[in-house]
C-alpha cells in the first residue's frame, strides 16, 4: 500500500502550563510506533508523518500511542494531505493576514441553526463553513473574538482551530514528507 501523509492536529495541550507534551517524546513514540517522517511544528501539537494505513487506522494507533504515553487524552483531528490541500484551496478569505485567518476543523456536522448563532454573535468577524472547515476572519484577534469564544457551546462537535500561517506551514511539510 502507498504511503499516506496525514496531518494530526491535537486541541488542548501545552496551554497555560497543562497537559504538558513535548513534542521530541511525541515524535519518538509515533516513530516507534511505526509511523514515517514524523515532524512536529511549534509546541501546540501539530504532526505531520506517513503511514501505510488507512486514516481511521492510524488515528487510533496515534490516540492509542499518545493516550499511554502522556497519561491522559486529547482527541486529535486527522486529515489527509489532499484533504489540508483543498481546505487552502478553499479559502473564501484570501489575502487575509494568516494571524487573522483561523480554520476550524469540524470532527462532525454542526447543528444546521450553529452558523446562525455564530454569525448573530459577530462584530467585525466574518465566517463560511465548507467541508467540515469553519474559516474564521477575526480581524481584532482570535483570543478577543465573541464568536471564537462560543464555538464550544454553539458548534457541539469536536473541533480544533489553527491560525492560517499553521495551516500553510503544515502544507509545506506534508509537501516534504510526500516527497
Amino acid at each position: 500500500m502507498a504511503e499516506n501523509v496525514y496531518i494530526l492536529l491535537f486541541r488542548g495541550i501545552n496551554v497555560g502550563g497543562n497537559k504538558i507534551v513535548k513534542m521530541e517524546t511525541l515524535r519518538k513514540v509515533l516513530t516507534e510506533a511505526g509511523f514515517g517522517d514524523v515532524a512536529t511544528y511549534i509546541q501546540s501539537g501539530n504532526v505531520v508523518l506517513t503511514s501505510d494505513k488507512s486514516e481511521d487506522a492510524a488515528l487510533a494507533t496515534v490516540t492509542n500511542v499518545f493516550d499511554k504515553t502522556f497519561g491522559f487524552s486529547s482527541r486529535p483531528t486527522i486529515r489527509s494531505f489532499s484533504q489540508l490541500q483543498r481546505v487552502i484551496k478553499d479559502n473564501p478569505y484570501d489575502g487575509v493576514e494568516g494571524n487573522r485567518l483561523h480554520a476550524i476543523f469540524l470532527d462532525a456536522k454542526p447543528a444546521d441553526d450553529a452558523m446562525k448563532t455564530l454569525e448573530a454573535l459577530a462584530k467585525t468577524e466574518r465566517m463560511v463553513e465548507k467541508d467540515g472547515v469553519l474559516y474564521l476572519h477575526t480581524p481584532d484577534g482570535f483570543g478577543t473574538s465573541d464568536v471564537s469564544k462560543a464555538l464550544d457551546k454553539v458548534l457541539k462537535v469536536p473541533w480544533t482551530a489553527r491560525n492560517w500561517n499553521t495551516v500553510l506551514k503544515l502544507r509545506s511539510m506534508a509537501e516534504t514528507a510526500s516527497a
